[in-house]
């Protein structure tokens, strides 16, 4: 019984070792939540503005010349997979992983895969598809030059020739609870049409100069407000992992505690009983 109580402490405090872990753990992905969030949710109303500029313009200019903003037989397209830094998060990086499969094995054309994150070299393995490139030094909460590097990459290899369309795959930042993997098309880029076009403009220096300037603004926007969206999401993730994970310890220490008062209580009862038991044999004799 001595034996049986030690063990139970044992597991006790380790318990709660991993309960300070735990709880350690989603302190800090809450505070880099907030950051990211704050970040992505700043970016998002100027990514707006700037497409409906970009879409008001085309409507105005002729966008034909523009090799962002040119259609072209897609022969060979990059996927751009935007996975997390670590783990520890849950189903966010496997969910992901699972939708990346599936539209590389759905797509027959010629593709390459450019990876952002520093998780799973050994699961994206299983996508059978070669990695170009892997972007995994940037920050839990990426800075506006991080994301200047990774697109300035698809830009130049767009421009080269080397593919023909570029698709972004991510985690869509629907709430703290939940993410939901997506994909967008980066380029070419196909403005929207304007609801309210913008009529008799004078360009200054020309149409052709500013749909360049506008196009490449949009794209760099686009991706760096996915790589803050897709970190938004990992930290909501583990913050939410990391919570349940505390939960759980909680709750088995709580039953862990039990068992110890019942085996105490047990141990107690049969130290009595002896007692009582010796104290009968003594009357006896």
């Amino acid at each position: 019984m001595a034996n049986s109580m030690r063990a139970i402490r044992t597991r006790i405090r380790s318990i709660e070792t991993t309960r300070q872990i735990t709880l350690s753990m989603r302190m800090v992905s809450a505070s880099k939540l907030r950051r990211s969030q704050l970040a992505w949710n700043s970016l998002k109303e100027y990514d707006k503005v700037s497409r409906d500029i970009l879409s008001g313009v085309c409507t105005s200019a002729k966008a034909d010349k523009i090799p962002l903003l040119k259609a072209r037989e897609v022969r060979r397209v990059c996927y751009v997979l935007f996975l997390g830094s670590r783990g520890l998060c849950g189903g966010y990086n496997q969910q992901l992983l699972r939708f990346a499969r599936a539209m590389l094995d759905a797509d027959s054309r010629e593709k390459e895969l450019v990876v952002v994150g520093r998780w799973g070299r050994e699961q994206v393995a299983q996508l059978h598809q070669e990695v170009l490139r892997r972007f995994d030094t940037f920050a839990d909460t990426p800075n506006p030059e991080e994301g200047r590097e990774l697109a300035d990459f698809l830009l130049q290899r767009y421009l080269d020739g080397a593919c023909d369309e570029i698709v972004l795959v991510y985690q869509q930042f629907i709430s703290v609870l939940t993410q939901e993997p997506t994909s967008l098309k980066l380029l070419p880029m196909k403005p929207k049409e304007s609801e309210a076009p913008l009529r008799d403009l004078i360009f200054e220096p020309d149409a052709e100069t500013l749909l360049q300037k506008l196009s490449d603004l949009v794209l760099h926007n686009a991706v760096y407000a996915a790589m803050l969206e897709a970190q938004t999401g990992e930290h909501a993730a583990r913050m939410t992992a990391m919570t349940a994970a505390t939960d759980n310890t909680e709750e088995l220490i709580a039953k862990l505690s039990l068992e110890l008062n019942h085996a105490r209580q047990s141990a107690i009862t049969t130290e009595i009983s002896e007692i009582v038991g010796g104290a009968n044999a003594l009357e006896k004799k």
